[in-house]
């Protein structure tokens, strides 16, 4: 026996029936309209002809991904195989990473990693805005280059449980996320941090020369304050300095960076070993736009990690290369192995694009 409907009932059963109708209609153009622009695009691709990333402007393909923080491995403190011979190939990605497509446009390559980058697709994702995306424009394919948002952020590089006990740090010490840091206030928290967990600690008067010092490095351009970017990597690169055995920080290294350190020894050494001054001075050379005193290399050693022209650190780079040559130092020859334990903290902290530097060197 059938069953009788209201007029109303059978209006909206028709009003419902009509609706799934054109949202199915809607549905099968959308998706023969993006078969239609994939088609061309791989039509373009057979031709040689390359992509522009305009063609894949879809909101689901420029979403940012989710990013998964690394576990260590239960192996990684052990010394890993970086040997100064044979030397690494070093070969960049052809695809983009955000869109992974080939494009016949040039490709922004990071300094750090393998991973290239459309401009447009660094836009859409908000990676560069306003006046940085000519700055990255000019830096991406210079000696000096640029590094990309995985690289640039040092926080990056830390475990959930790490993050875990930096985040727990600055609650403590009352420390507001995202916001700038006066002088007075990296000084405050360093004295805090000191304390945490014992009352009748405090920073010695040399410490916190140490830390004044490391805030005018922070700060380059002498405004007064760090920006939380980089006071978030500073901490980073300390907790990481603290908690992770050197061998562990070498597995951070990617084939660039090796490359880079290989470079640097082999043109400031002699045979298998380089002195303990050059030892030294590397350490300083990471954070150098320019060393004028680098000796002259088929491969570009002092070109790793961006400093304002306006520093301490990049004005006084002779006085430092002096400072750094003591005639007691040269009597101690440094192999690789020990140079590479030596200054892989300092090349980590050469990553980020900002002018500051995130971790002074000694001396």
């Amino acid at each position: 026996m059938g069953v009788l409907m209201s007029k109303r009932q059978t209006v909206e059963q028709v009003q419902k029936e009509v609706q799934e109708e054109k949202e199915a209609e809607a549905s099968t153009s959308v998706l023969q309209e993006e078969s239609s622009i994939n088609r061309a695009a791989w039509e373009r691709l057979r031709d040689g002809r390359g992509v522009e990333p305009e063609e894949f402007d879809r909101n689901n393909r420029f979403t940012p991904p989710a990013f998964i923080r690394p576990t260590r491995k239960l192996d990684d403190d052990k010394p890993p195989d970086i040997c100064l011979e044979p030397r690494e190939p070093v070969v960049s990605d052809e695809m983009c990473d955000v869109c992974e497509v080939w494009t016949a446009e040039s490709l922004f390559p990071c300094r750090v990693c393998t991973r290239v980058f459309h401009d447009g697709c660094l836009r859409r994702m908000g990676y560069i805005q306003g006046d940085s995306a000519a700055e990255v424009t000019e830096m991406a394919h210079t000696e000096t280059g640029w590094s990309c948002h995985y690289c640039n952020n040092l926080n990056l590089l830390l475990t959930e449980e790490e993050m875990y006990s930096l985040t727990e740090t600055f609650q403590q010490c009352k420390v507001i996320p995202d916001c700038s840091l006066t002088r007075e206030d990296f000084l405050r928290y360093r004295h805090q941090a000191a304390k945490r967990g014992d009352s009748d600690r405090a920073l010695s008067e040399e410490q916190e020369e140490q830390a004044a010092r490391q805030f005018a490095a922070l700060d380059p351009e002498h405004r007064g304050h760090i920006e939380w970017p980089d006071f978030l990597s500073h901490e980073s690169l300390l907790l990481l300095q603290q908690l992770r055995p050197q061998n562990s920080l070498l597995r951070l290294l990617t084939v660039k960076e090796r490359e880079r350190a290989r470079a640097t020894f082999l043109a400031w050494g002699s045979g298998s070993t380089i002195s303990e001054a050059e030892c030294h001075r590397a350490r300083h050379s990471w954070f150098h736009k320019l060393l004028p005193e680098a000796p002259s290399s088929s491969v570009s050693i002092s070109h790793v990690g961006p400093i304002a022209d306006s520093s301490p650190a990049s004005s006084s780079s002779k006085s430092q290369d002096k400072a750094l040559m003591p005639t007691e130092r040269e009597s101690r020859s440094v192999d690789w192995p020990t140079f590479l334990r030596e200054n892989v903290i300092y090349i980590l902290a050469a990553r980020p694009n900002s002018a500051a530097i995130h971790l002074k060197p000694p001396g």
